[in-house]
This record gives C-alpha cells, sequence and structure tokens, in this order.
C-alpha cells in the first residue's frame, strides 16, 4: 500500500525536513509530530462522509487536507510512513476497555528496531506523544504524562498487551492488543462497524481531541475537558458559539459547509441528551 505514499508531502505537512533515518530517535519524532498535527475525532462518521480506510483516502484527507480521523486512518497513514523510511513495522488490533465486551476496533502500529518491538498509538483520544516498548512492565513518562505496558499470557490465543495510563493515583486501562496478523480487510470491516453499527458510539456523539502544548483538550457534543500533566482534570459544559472557536483553535480543518452541517448535528445531539 506504500506505492502510492507521497512522503515529502506527509514529512512537510507535519513540519518535519527530508526523510530521516529508521532509528528510535525518528521514531519518537515522527510520532510526536504526527500527534501533534492532526486530530483525533469521528466528525465524518457524524457527517455521514467518510472516505474510508484506504490509504490514497486517508492521505487526501490528512496530508491533502489537514484534517484528522480516528484509529484507523491514523494506524493506516502512520504505518505507511514507517515502512516508506525503512522501519520493520506492523499493524495489530486491540480492545478498548472490558476485554470481554469490547470488539477488536482500535488500530496501532509496532515498530522493531534493533531487536525491540516500540508500540505506536498515534490515532487514539488521548495517544501517546512518544512510542513505548512492547515489553512487559515497561514504563514511560512524557512530559508528565506516564503510561506502562503489561503482557498477559492468554493461553491457546497467545499473548495479549495492555496499555494502561496512570491517572488519579491508579494505572487505568486504555486498551489490550492481541499478536494477530492484520490486513487491510479487517481495517475495512472495523471502519464498517465503527462507522454505520447503530450502537456504535462514534454515531451518537461528538469527539475531537488535540496535543497542545502543556495539555490535551477533548471536546465533546456536551462539554470540554482539558488534562496537564499532574494537575487536576478540568471540565466544563459546552457553552453557546463555544464550539466553533474550539474547531478553530484545535485546527480541525472543517469546510464552511461542513461547519455548518456539523453545527446542525450537534444541536439534535444536545437536543437528546439527557
Amino acid at each position: 500500500m506504500t506505492e502510492g505514499l507521497d512522503l515529502a508531502a506527509y514529512l512537510d505537512r507535519v513540519g518535519i525536513g527530508g526523510a530521516p533515518a529508521p532509528d528510535l530517535a525518528a521514531l519518537q519524532r515522527l510520532h510526536e509530530a504526527h500527534v501533534r498535527t492532526f486530530t483525533f475525532d469521528n466528525i465524518d462518521v457524524l457527517l455521514e462522509q467518510h472516505p474510508g480506510v484506504e490509504l490514497a483516502d486517508v492521505q487526501a484527507k490528512f496530508v491533502g487536507r489537514g484534517r484528522g480521523g480516528y484509529c484507523f486512518e491514523h494506524a493506516t497513514l502512520f504505518a505507511a510512513v514507517l515502512d516508506s523510511l525503512g522501519f520493520d513495522v506492523e499493524r495489530r488490533l486491540a480492545r478498548v476497555g472490558d476485554v470481554t465486551a469490547a470488539a477488536r476496533t482500535h488500530c496501532v502500529v509496532t515498530a522493531r528496531i534493533d531487536g525491540t518491538r516500540w508500540l505506536c498509538d498515534p490515532g487514539f483520544g488521548h495517544s501517546l506523544l512518544h512510542p513505548i516498548r512492547l515489553e512487559d512492565g515497561a514504563e514511560e513518562d512524557f512530559g508528565g504524562w506516564s503510561f506502562r505496558v503489561c503482557r498477559l499470557d492468554r493461553g491457546a490465543s497467545g499473548a495479549t498487551w495492555e496499555l494502561q495510563r496512570h491517572r488519579d493515583g491508579a494505572w487505568e486501562l486504555m486498551h489490550t492488543t492481541d499478536e494477530l496478523p492484520v490486513q487491510q480487510v479487517d481495517l475495512r470491516a472495523g471502519h464498517h462497524f465503527t462507522s454505520t453499527y447503530p450502537t456504535s458510539h462514534f454515531r451518537h456523539g461528538l469527539m475531537f481531541t488535540r496535543h497542545l502544548p502543556g495539555r490535551h483538550v477533548a471536546v465533546t457534543h456536551e462539554g470540554v475537558t482539558v488534562r496537564r500533566p499532574g494537575e487536576p482534570t478540568e471540565h466544563h459544559d459546552l457553552s453557546e458559539g463555544e464550539l466553533e472557536a474550539l474547531l478553530t483553535e484545535l485546527r480541525v480543518g472543517l469546510t464552511d459547509d461542513e461547519t455548518e452541517r456539523l453545527l446542525a448535528v450537534v444541536g439534535q445531539l444536545r437536543t437528546q441528551s439527557p
């Protein structure tokens, strides 16, 4: 899938000049640049206009328009970039939250460097800034954000990897990744489920997030949550006219028509909220 990638355009979009060598420093730099450049959001799902998860469509949306999206798109683009640069890359699927109830509807990327695998997670609501070692007990602190990986042996089904975030004095499960190979058809199926299944939360609420300097901002159709490392989480209800300002501040990159339609959808969602 990487043949159609415009690597130079991607690197220009994320602010990296020239193709870096496939080493850990480059992987860390690329991961943070990607996360800070592209929002995590479900806007195209709500607008019933999602182009799909093929590389050409994701590249046109992210690189061409500066838009963001959700995990299948982020992982597709990021994996293609790493592969083009010479990294040893694989995509993996994960379950968010309770593994007994959640489908495999999250996608991550692993990169192997000098025998060590690194978990890249550029398309999560509160994404890692840098990759984390895919080793049992590995902990990383990214500017005050602390994460941990734990390996679980699930018998015949093989090993799985929990990614946890340190929050309010305890470790909170984010998602659990398995070791099964991932083909493009798996991403198509996952995307189809999350974007069309009647009870999918991606269809019933707005979400867009971005890492800004010193803080992470998450917006829904109901409120705004701001997290800063080592400080209490801030939350307030969405006020009149605030959504338009946040779409601009977080550089979501919608057209005027998309903004107008999104505001109408959000108005409906807020009317339906209890």
